[in-house]
């Protein structure tokens, strides 16, 4: 009866686990596709759209004309963009220095015109209306 029992709670605990894992997969999977969405528009140099598509923290945060200066001094150094690919995501809850919420921590292996080799971190967070969008970005 014990052991029928132990089978049962590892059985559940199992599930548990996988939903939760599926579930944080299709999370990651939204956030990616709304950071990659989100770069596209830093990509083509629409700075200040970038700013009014990023999370409303993140507009809290910074202005759209000291988002641009510092997006212009960041970016245009590296030329176009070459390639993108993920190269980590990672679901969380809490961030250092962030409020709790829900984060994707994405980081890209990106390939610039003047640069060959840059990781992009981009961190899209569930605003409060159910949508995915960008709350922070830097550049390695």
């Amino acid at each position: 009866m014990l052991a029928r029992i132990t089978r049962w709670v590892c059985l559940s605990l199992l599930l548990a686990t996988g939903l939760a894992l599926a579930q944080n997969e299709e999370k990651e999977k939204a956030a990616v596709t709304a950071a990659e969405k989100w770069l596209a528009t830093v990509d083509a140099g629409k700075s200040a759209e970038s700013w009014q598509e990023a999370a409303a923290a993140f507009r809290n945060a910074v202005t759209k004309e000291q988002w641009e200066q510092s997006l212009q001094a960041a970016r245009k150094p590296l030329g176009k963009l070459v390639s993108r690919k993920v190269k980590t995501k990672a679901y969380a809850k809490s961030l250092p220095g962030a409020p709790d919420g829900e984060y994707v921590v994405i980081q890209f292996e990106t390939v610039f015109e003047n640069k060959a080799a840059a990781i992009e971190t981009v961190t899209p967070m569930l605003d409060k209306d159910g949508t995915w969008r960008a709350s922070g970005y830097f550049i390695k």
